[in-house]
Protein backbone atom coordinates (compact mmCIF):
# COMPACT_ATOMS: atom_id res chain seq x y z
CA UNK A 1 0.00 0.00 0.00
CA UNK A 2 1.41 3.68 -1.04
CA UNK A 3 0.93 6.07 1.94
CA UNK A 4 0.41 10.30 0.71
CA UNK A 5 0.69 12.58 3.15
CA UNK A 6 0.36 16.02 3.72
CA UNK A 7 3.42 17.70 5.27
CA UNK A 8 4.31 21.38 5.80
CA UNK A 9 8.40 21.18 5.89
CA UNK A 10 9.63 24.93 6.35
CA UNK A 11 6.51 26.66 5.78
CA UNK A 12 6.51 24.96 2.39
CA UNK A 13 3.16 22.56 1.59
CA UNK A 14 4.07 18.68 0.41
CA UNK A 15 2.98 15.63 -0.33
CA UNK A 16 5.09 12.66 0.53
CA UNK A 17 4.63 9.87 -0.95
CA UNK A 18 6.20 5.93 0.45
CA UNK A 19 5.00 2.75 1.18
CA UNK A 20 3.05 2.25 3.85
CA UNK A 21 5.09 1.84 7.25
CA UNK A 22 8.00 3.18 6.01
CA UNK A 23 7.28 6.86 5.72
CA UNK A 24 10.01 7.31 8.94
CA UNK A 25 12.73 4.87 7.59
CA UNK A 26 15.76 6.16 5.74
CA UNK A 27 15.08 5.80 2.08
CA UNK A 28 16.19 6.71 -1.27
CA UNK A 29 14.46 10.04 -2.00
CA UNK A 30 13.12 12.07 -4.77
CA UNK A 31 12.28 15.66 -4.54
CA UNK A 32 9.76 16.33 -7.70
CA UNK A 33 8.86 20.29 -8.82
CA UNK A 34 5.74 21.03 -10.67
CA UNK A 35 5.34 23.01 -13.71
CA UNK A 36 4.04 26.87 -14.06
CA UNK A 37 0.67 26.98 -13.07
CA UNK A 38 0.50 23.27 -12.02
CA UNK A 39 0.61 22.20 -8.29
CA UNK A 40 1.83 19.27 -6.23
CA UNK A 41 -1.04 16.42 -6.69
CA UNK A 42 -1.03 16.88 -10.07
CA UNK A 43 2.52 14.52 -9.73
CA UNK A 44 1.10 11.72 -8.05
CA UNK A 45 1.44 9.00 -10.80
CA UNK A 46 4.83 9.41 -11.23
CA UNK A 47 5.04 10.12 -7.63
CA UNK A 48 2.69 6.47 -6.87
CA UNK A 49 5.24 4.77 -8.74
CA UNK A 50 8.46 5.47 -7.55
CA UNK A 51 6.76 4.66 -4.33
CA UNK A 52 6.23 1.34 -5.23
CA UNK A 53 9.53 0.63 -6.17
CA UNK A 54 11.13 2.03 -2.68
CA UNK A 55 11.44 5.69 -2.92
CA UNK A 56 10.30 8.33 -1.05
CA UNK A 57 9.13 11.54 -3.11
CA UNK A 58 8.56 14.43 -2.10
CA UNK A 59 6.47 16.83 -3.86
CA UNK A 60 6.17 20.41 -2.65
CA UNK A 61 3.95 23.77 -3.85
CA UNK A 62 5.98 25.92 -5.59
CA UNK A 63 5.55 29.72 -4.61
CA UNK A 64 2.27 31.50 -5.68
CA UNK A 65 1.13 27.76 -6.74
CA UNK A 66 -1.26 25.00 -5.69
CA UNK A 67 -1.68 25.73 -1.58
CA UNK A 68 0.07 28.80 -2.28
CA UNK A 69 -1.84 30.26 -4.64
CA UNK A 70 -2.45 33.96 -4.14
CA UNK A 71 -5.13 36.52 -5.37
CA UNK A 72 -3.06 37.95 -7.93
CA UNK A 73 -3.74 38.65 -12.13
CA UNK A 74 -2.19 36.06 -15.01
CA UNK A 75 -0.09 38.93 -16.03
CA UNK A 76 0.98 39.01 -12.45
CA UNK A 77 1.78 35.36 -12.24
CA UNK A 78 3.70 35.59 -15.72
CA UNK A 79 5.89 38.29 -14.30
CA UNK A 80 6.95 35.74 -11.36
CA UNK A 81 8.08 33.28 -13.63
CA UNK A 82 11.28 33.93 -12.56
CA UNK A 83 10.92 34.51 -9.15
CA UNK A 84 9.46 30.87 -8.71
CA UNK A 85 11.95 28.98 -10.26
CA UNK A 86 14.68 31.18 -7.63
CA UNK A 87 12.47 30.42 -4.83
CA UNK A 88 12.20 26.83 -5.57
CA UNK A 89 16.18 26.34 -5.79
CA UNK A 90 16.00 28.12 -2.23
CA UNK A 91 13.52 26.06 -0.97
CA UNK A 92 15.14 22.99 -2.16
CA UNK A 93 18.10 23.58 -0.09
CA UNK A 94 15.20 23.88 2.76
CA UNK A 95 14.22 20.85 2.01
CA UNK A 96 16.93 18.97 1.77
CA UNK A 97 18.26 20.18 5.69
CA UNK A 98 15.00 18.72 7.12
CA UNK A 99 15.04 15.74 5.10
CA UNK A 100 19.05 15.47 6.87
CA UNK A 101 17.67 16.33 10.11
CA UNK A 102 15.30 13.65 10.31
CA UNK A 103 17.83 11.15 8.59
CA UNK A 104 15.47 10.27 5.97
CA UNK A 105 17.73 9.87 2.77
CA UNK A 106 19.54 6.31 3.15
CA UNK A 107 22.91 6.36 1.95
CA UNK A 108 23.13 9.72 0.26
CA UNK A 109 20.38 8.85 -2.50
CA UNK A 110 18.69 11.81 -3.62
CA UNK A 111 17.47 13.02 -6.61
CA UNK A 112 15.37 15.99 -8.17
CA UNK A 113 13.35 15.99 -11.36
CA UNK A 114 10.70 18.33 -12.81
CA UNK A 115 8.57 18.57 -15.33
CA UNK A 116 8.51 22.23 -17.94
CA UNK A 117 9.31 24.96 -14.67
CA UNK A 118 10.52 22.52 -12.42
CA UNK A 119 12.55 20.85 -15.12
CA UNK A 120 14.26 24.24 -15.08
CA UNK A 121 14.30 23.88 -11.72
CA UNK A 122 16.37 20.92 -11.75
CA UNK A 123 18.79 21.78 -14.32
CA UNK A 124 19.39 25.29 -11.98
CA UNK A 125 19.76 22.35 -8.94
CA UNK A 126 22.53 20.54 -10.73
CA UNK A 127 24.47 23.13 -11.68
CA UNK A 128 24.47 24.49 -7.46
CA UNK A 129 24.09 21.85 -5.63
CA UNK A 130 27.23 19.03 -5.65
CA UNK A 131 24.73 16.55 -3.28
CA UNK A 132 22.33 15.42 -5.99
CA UNK A 133 23.17 11.98 -7.13
CA UNK A 134 20.58 12.09 -10.30
CA UNK A 135 18.26 14.18 -11.73
CA UNK A 136 15.48 13.91 -14.53
CA UNK A 137 14.34 17.08 -16.87
CA UNK A 138 11.14 16.85 -18.35
CA UNK A 139 10.81 19.18 -21.36
CA UNK A 140 12.70 21.77 -19.34
CA UNK A 141 15.18 24.06 -20.82
CA UNK A 142 18.58 23.90 -19.16
CA UNK A 143 19.36 27.16 -21.34
CA UNK A 144 17.67 29.04 -18.76
CA UNK A 145 19.31 32.34 -19.56
CA UNK A 146 18.42 31.88 -23.84
CA UNK A 147 14.91 30.89 -22.39
CA UNK A 148 14.53 33.70 -20.17
CA UNK A 149 15.37 36.27 -22.64
CA UNK A 150 12.88 34.52 -25.16
CA UNK A 151 10.02 34.82 -22.56
CA UNK A 152 10.61 38.66 -21.62
CA UNK A 153 10.69 38.98 -25.27
CA UNK A 154 7.36 37.42 -26.06
CA UNK A 155 6.04 38.97 -22.93
CA UNK A 156 6.85 42.73 -23.70
CA UNK A 157 4.92 42.21 -27.17
CA UNK A 158 2.15 40.74 -26.09
CA UNK A 159 1.49 43.46 -23.43
CA UNK A 160 3.12 45.85 -25.36
CA UNK A 161 5.13 47.37 -22.59
CA UNK A 162 8.69 46.95 -20.89
CA UNK A 163 9.95 45.55 -18.25
CA UNK A 164 12.21 47.47 -16.15
CA UNK A 165 15.82 47.09 -17.52
CA UNK A 166 17.03 47.23 -13.56
CA UNK A 167 14.63 44.67 -12.92
CA UNK A 168 15.82 42.61 -15.71
CA UNK A 169 20.16 42.87 -14.66
CA UNK A 170 18.81 41.36 -11.44
CA UNK A 171 16.93 38.14 -12.97
CA UNK A 172 20.05 37.73 -15.67
CA UNK A 173 22.80 38.08 -13.28
CA UNK A 174 20.97 35.34 -10.83
CA UNK A 175 19.94 33.21 -13.79
CA UNK A 176 23.48 33.42 -15.34
CA UNK A 177 24.74 31.66 -11.82
CA UNK A 178 22.21 29.05 -11.80
CA UNK A 179 22.65 28.53 -15.91
CA UNK A 180 23.70 24.63 -16.34
CA UNK A 181 24.59 24.87 -20.21
CA UNK A 182 27.10 27.38 -19.31
CA UNK A 183 28.78 25.48 -16.68
CA UNK A 184 28.29 21.63 -18.22
CA UNK A 185 31.11 20.24 -15.93
CA UNK A 186 29.51 20.88 -12.75
CA UNK A 187 27.17 17.60 -13.51
CA UNK A 188 30.22 15.76 -12.81
CA UNK A 189 29.04 13.16 -15.04
CA UNK A 190 25.93 13.02 -12.40
CA UNK A 191 23.39 10.58 -14.53
CA UNK A 192 20.63 12.91 -15.91
CA UNK A 193 17.89 11.88 -17.86
CA UNK A 194 16.02 14.22 -20.50
CA UNK A 195 12.87 13.64 -22.12
CA UNK A 196 11.04 16.31 -24.65
CA UNK A 197 8.36 16.42 -27.33
CA UNK A 198 9.54 17.53 -30.68
CA UNK A 199 6.40 19.49 -31.29
CA UNK A 200 6.66 21.64 -28.21
CA UNK A 201 5.72 25.34 -28.41
CA UNK A 202 5.72 26.00 -24.70
CA UNK A 203 9.71 25.40 -24.44
CA UNK A 204 11.49 24.53 -27.29
CA UNK A 205 12.63 21.51 -28.30
CA UNK A 206 15.92 22.45 -29.69
CA UNK A 207 17.11 23.98 -26.26
CA UNK A 208 17.17 20.33 -24.28
CA UNK A 209 18.34 18.15 -27.48
CA UNK A 210 21.31 20.81 -28.28
CA UNK A 211 22.08 20.81 -24.28
CA UNK A 212 22.17 17.02 -24.36
CA UNK A 213 24.38 17.22 -27.16
CA UNK A 214 27.27 19.06 -26.08
CA UNK A 215 26.87 17.68 -22.42
CA UNK A 216 27.03 14.32 -23.75
CA UNK A 217 30.92 14.84 -24.45
CA UNK A 218 31.66 15.43 -20.90
CA UNK A 219 30.73 11.95 -19.98
CA UNK A 220 33.18 8.73 -20.33
CA UNK A 221 30.09 6.89 -19.63
CA UNK A 222 27.15 8.02 -22.11
CA UNK A 223 24.91 5.96 -20.37
CA UNK A 224 24.74 7.82 -17.60
CA UNK A 225 23.82 10.69 -19.71
CA UNK A 226 20.03 10.12 -21.96
CA UNK A 227 17.86 12.25 -23.99
CA UNK A 228 14.19 10.23 -24.99
CA UNK A 229 12.16 12.57 -27.72
CA UNK A 230 8.41 11.85 -28.79
CA UNK A 231 7.93 12.76 -32.18
CA UNK A 232 4.45 15.22 -32.48
CA UNK A 233 4.41 15.35 -28.85
CA UNK A 234 3.29 18.78 -27.32
CA UNK A 235 4.28 20.07 -24.44
CA UNK A 236 2.55 17.30 -22.21
CA UNK A 237 4.25 14.32 -20.46
CA UNK A 238 3.47 10.86 -22.07
CA UNK A 239 3.00 7.71 -19.99
CA UNK A 240 6.76 6.61 -21.22
CA UNK A 241 8.33 9.44 -20.12
CA UNK A 242 7.18 8.91 -16.88
CA UNK A 243 7.77 5.28 -16.81
CA UNK A 244 11.50 6.02 -18.44
CA UNK A 245 12.06 8.63 -15.92
CA UNK A 246 10.97 5.63 -12.99
CA UNK A 247 13.27 3.19 -14.56
CA UNK A 248 16.36 5.69 -14.75
CA UNK A 249 15.84 6.66 -10.98
CA UNK A 250 15.98 2.55 -10.31
CA UNK A 251 19.44 2.07 -12.51
CA UNK A 252 21.21 5.36 -11.42
CA UNK A 253 19.85 6.40 -7.73
CA UNK A 254 19.79 3.40 -5.95
CA UNK A 255 23.25 1.51 -4.73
Amino acid sequence: MIAVEEHTIKQIPCLVVTENNKQSIPLPTIIYFHGFTSAKEHNLPLAFLLAKKGFRVLLPDAYLHGAREEKITEEQLQMSFWKVVLKNIEELELIKDHLDEENLIAKDQIGIAGTSMGGITTSAALRKFDWIKAGAILMGSPKITDFARELITVFEQEHNQRIDERELESIFNQLEELDLSKDIPALKERPLFLWHGEADQVVPFSHSYSFYKEAKQYYKNEEYIQFSREENRDHKVSRSAILDAVTWFCKHLVN
